[in-house]
């Protein structure tokens, strides 16, 4: 079939196949944010390019839950694909987005009352506190829309249907795009129109990606026993999509942490850190996407019973990966300046230019050992061996943010960032070293046995 070519195409052309839509969509995704900086940056000031900068560590720890459960979610839908069992795929599907949904409304409520007082124990600059508590209560009103739309993406991804999400994306960004443009420069809406144009294009996104799914679901024959919820998927999926998430939120939480430190330097060198970091994660989206494809990957091909084609395909990502981190490396050594002058424009202070320029230009040798620790992940992951993968992220988030803390205020803001690869290392390297020992390929028939 050809919705199967995880498990028939030799490794290098299914990997590449099923990345390069996912890498794609997800840049668009990206440029969602980066837009809104870029815009205020701009359009506004650089006091509103620094309020949604301090916003963006605890947005994207809700985006990485969305993403991580997501992703988690979808490896019992992969394996259920793989073995052929679409009575099975079809209620773990259904289970996990009535679970989400409910996860979105929850976290959604809370953020809408606690969020101000987050961005105060944040250390956030008096100056721009308002602004971003705004940005914030807004983008709180979408959380609904971000988890449907990214939980359906990794279901589409799941099957082999990663063009479709590509496709939503691309429409959803230049819609926000336009937006942007329309609230801000027209309307002068300032922070608040931003986050009404994410909101509003996530939505259209979410619903049109919700509607598209339902005839995908069409083609598979359920059978009677087909469920809207069942409580053992969810247990199972609970399983691997809880550490999953928090793989996922783990630079999330530690840029989160960290950003407290950050703020306490005042609101010239948070704007440069903010270019720094919407252009650091631009140029992470082709790794995350390796680890969730090789996740994919692992997880069809273990339920097809080809062991061994898994461990092909992860030193075929190798190569993807080095490949990968090369142009990134270059690219940032080469267009470091006109990058951050992008957002903070003719008026940005030589503060926050050399702030954020030091950044790229620091973090740009690094990114191979993101690459290393999100394919040697997405192994583990798909595998469903999530000890040792939840281990390893752990120690990755506790460096980064013991380093920051610890340093950052005694010799300077560059702490903040030379902590980010000793973390990065550190999780591959364990990560690794669960892999080397095979176990991850037992975990399936454990499974089975136990049922």
């Amino acid at each position: 079939m050809e919705k199967e070519y995880l498990i028939r195409e030799k490794p290098l052309r299914a990997l590449l196949i099923f990345a390069f839509p996912m890498i794609i969509g997800n840049l668009f995704q990206q440029f969602y944010t980066m837009v809104d900086s870029v815009v205020v940056g701009r359009f506004v000031s650089e006091n509103a390019l620094a309020a949604v900068g301090a916003s963006y560590s605890l947005t994207n720890v809700f985006i990485s839950i969305a993403i991580g459960g997501g992703v988690g979610a979808s490896v019992l839908t992969s394996r259920y694909f793989g073995a052929r069992n679409y009575r099975k795929m079809k209620t773990s599907v259904y289970t996990a987005m009535i679970s989400f949904l409910a996860v979105s409304l929850v976290l959604g409520g809370a953020g809408l009352l606690l969020g101000g007082q987050i961005m105060e124990l944040l250390n956030t600059p008096e100056n721009i506190l308002a602004q971003a508590t705004e940005y914030l209560n807004i983008y709180f009103l979408g959380l609904p829309f971000l988890f449907m739309y990214n939980v359906l993406a990794a279901m589409f991804n799941a099957l082999g249907r990663s063009r479709i999400p590509l496709y939503l994306l691309i429409f959803s960004s230049v819609f926000n795009i336009f937006l942007d443009v329309l609230l801000v420069c027209v309307f002068h809406m300032g922070v608040a129109g931003v986050a009404w144009a994410t909101l509003i294009a996530q939505g259209i996104s979410a619903v049109a990606a919700f509607l598209l799914f339902r005839r995908e679901m069409k083609g598979y024959e359920g059978g009677k026993e087909e469920k809207l919820f069942d409580v053992n998927e969810l247990s199972d999926m609970c399983r691997i999509a809880l550490p999953s998430i928090l793989q996922q939120s783990t630079v999330s939480i530690g840029m989160m942490l960290v950003q407290s430190v950050v703020n306490s330097f005042g609101a010239e060198m948070l704007a440069g850190y903010s270019a720094g970091m919407r252009i650091e994660s631009i140029c992470i989206v082709p790794m995350a996407a390796m680890g969730n494809v090789i996740s994919s990957y692992t997880a069809q091909n273990l339920g097809a019973g080809l062991k061994e084609r898994v461990v092909r395909g992860y030193h075929t990502a190798y190569g993807i990966v080095f490949g990968f981190a090369v142009l990134i490396c270059v690219s940032l050594e080469i267009f470091y300046r006109p990058l951050i002058a992008m957002f903070l424009g003719e008026d940005g202070t030589a503060v926050a230019m050399s702030t954020g320029m030091s950044y790229l230009r620091f973090i740009g040798f690094f990114f191979v050992l993101i690459g290393l620790k999100m394919i040697t992940d997405g192994v583990l992951r798909g595998a469903g061996d999530m000890i040792m993968f939840t281990v390893a992220n752990l120690v990755n988030l506790c460096i980064r943010v013991v380093m920051a803390v610890t340093l950052a205020p005694r010799l300077g803001i560059a702490m903040v960032w030379y902590a980010v690869p000793v973390g990065w290392f550190a999780n591959y390297v364990t990560s690794y070293a669960r892999y080397r020992t095979g176990r991850w390929k037992q975990i399936l028939e454990k499974e089975g046995a136990r049922r």
